[in-house]
């Protein structure tokens, strides 16, 4: 579900002209291409700037600023661990530290074997199990280091349409 879907020049044009007449159409569009294509892909940067009548620059600038946003493909699995008060409070910070060692990777970056994408994210509506997190489209509560690692392992030898 999370792998990036192909994407073309016509492709990326189609979802720009479905939204540039609405007002604020940017980050209407972005959204639309990372849900559709995973990412946006840097060729979409010429097309919306050029079609929203703006530069390069505050496109790419608008992109960079928001950390949703990626100009990369997703690994195969994009896990999210919750950065808001009440998971704080129960652990999220030490978890964060353990899935980055453990992981090998920062926030915003994937695997080498382009399996897990890392993120924060900032309240999963989940607050009274923290600390949680997000795998692909399954919130998960009351997450420990120990059950981190057991999923981790379980996401990395299982075919993609089973998660869940």
């Amino acid at each position: 579900m999370n792998e990036s879907r192909e994407w073309s020049s016509q492709s990326i044009q189609a979802e720009i002209n479905a939204l540039k007449h609405k007002p604020g159409a940017l980050l209407p569009i972005l959204h639309a291409l990372q849900d559709r294509f995973g990412f946006i892909p840097s060729d979409a940067i010429p097309l919306i700037a050029e079609s929203l009548q703006q530069t390069r620059a505050e496109v790419h600038g608008v992109i960079s600023f928001y950390h949703h946003f990626r100009t990369a493909p997703p690994g195969r699995h994009v896990v999210q661990i919750c950065r808001a008060e009440a998971c704080q409070a129960v652990g999220a910070r030490q978890l964060e530290a353990h899935a980055k060692a453990h992981l090998g990777i920062d926030y915003h970056q994937t695997t080498s074997d382009r399996e897990i994408t890392l993120e924060a994210v900032y309240c999963l509506g989940n607050c009274a199990c923290g600390p949680s997190i997000r795998v692909d489209d399954s919130v998960r509560g009351r997450v420990t280091p120990e059950a981190f690692d057991a999923l981790m392992d379980e996401l990395q030898t299982r075919p993609l349409e089973v998660m869940g």
